[in-house]
């Protein structure tokens, strides 16, 4: 039988989107249904195989994305979701299987359900881009995602700290606005995907609380002091309002963590 950490590897060296997806949701299935060995015999690579297309540029490079009212802007912004959606999918596996021998099957149960919520995030993405005329890779995208993974590899509590309770969370901040957006526009269908994705993010943040908070109490130290330190450590970027409180506390995560270090 197969070992846990050799699935996991397997892919996040799949480059294909549409086949990452699957083996992403193939990986969650068979560890759930007791089919891999929970072994960590398999190393997890510095950086996961992608496609050619999208090109990858520095974020003072990125076009602007125009008004949602254009083609062009609506294109953007979607190409731009699902490239967030994709790097999430191997976010979530790296988690799974570098930290999983550490912190127990559970913690493995819980990433590997959230890369297979982001591979089926990243799958309405991309259908919608289609629907629009366009497809994943079509548009240059953001190369700094993951940056996060390579600051954090050697240390769990810090890439929680960074991927969950930061990145994700800024989801929480940012997504009801550009619903808002959407839904002013007339596209119910893509409000309809916001909306599934807003839900699941929310979930996906108070995984990662959970398992910080456990991380924090087997090191005798305070939850939310720890966080602070670990974002000032790790995090290169800015901890910015607005906040989107009420969807951050039903994650978990209170305001005692981000207030006084936010900008």
């Amino acid at each position: 039988m197969q070992s846990v950490s050799s699935a996991i590897r397997a892919a996040l060296l799949t480059p294909d989107p549409r086949a990452k997806c699957f083996a992403a949701r193939d990986v969650a299935r068979r560890w759930r249904m007791g089919r891999l060995v929970p072994h960590f015999d398999a190393p997890m690579p510095d950086k996961p195989a992608w496609p050619e297309q999208p090109e990858l540029l520095p974020p003072g490079r990125m076009p602007k994305r125009g008004r949602y009212g254009s083609e062009r802007g609506r294109i953007a912004l979607w190409h731009s979701l699902a490239h967030i959606e994709f790097v999430a999918i191997d976010l979530a596996l790296d988690m799974a299987g570098r930290f999983g021998a550490q912190m127990g099957e559970a913690f493995v149960a819980d990433f590997l359900g959230v890369a297979a919520d982001e591979a089926m995030h990243f799958a309405l993405l991309d259908r919608k881009l289609k629907a629009l005329g366009s497809h994943y890779g079509a548009l240059p995208a953001h190369e700094g995602l993951w940056q996060a993974a390579r600051e954090t590899r050697g240390d769990v509590a810090a890439r929680l700290a960074i991927v969950p309770m930061v990145l994700e969370a800024r989801g929480l901040d940012v997504t009801p606005a550009t619903l808002a957006r959407v839904e002013a526009a007339g596209d119910t269908g893509g409000a309809k995907i916001l909306a599934r994705i807003l839900d699941d993010e929310i979930r996906h943040v108070a995984i990662g609380t959970r398992h910080f908070r456990r991380c924090a109490e087997n090191r005798g130290k305070i939850p939310e002091t720890m966080w602070k330190s670990l974002v000032r450590e790790h995090f290169r970027g800015a901890i910015k309002p607005p906040f989107n409180d009420s969807a951050r506390l039903a994650a978990g995560l209170s305001r005692e963590f981000y207030m006084d270090i936010a900008r």
